[in-house]
């Protein structure tokens, strides 16, 4: 693993080549007067988790108990609420 530093101007000034060598494997501390702050460091594939098909999980909805309503019935009823 290469290792390289960078004081916060530098960071801001040069973010993306920053984020460039992270992306090739290094990791870069960043400084602020001259005390580290922060690390930038690589993501493998092992990091992020695939995207999630089903976010919140199992979704239990309460009964309501509300009437069956046409489309026709739902519109008159949105009308009358001024939408």
């Amino acid at each position: 693993m290469y290792y390289m530093e960078a004081t916060a101007r530098e960071f801001n000034q040069k973010s993306s080549q920053i984020l460039a060598a992270a992306a090739r494997g290094e990791t870069v501390v960043v400084t602020k007067n001259g005390v580290a702050v922060a690390r930038v460091i690589p993501i493998t594939d092992d990091d992020v988790p695939p995207y999630p098909t089903d976010p919140m999980g199992p979704v239990d909805l309460p009964e309501l108990d509300l009437p069956d309503l046409t489309d026709e019935e739902m519109e008159d009823v949105l009308r009358g609420m001024g939408s």
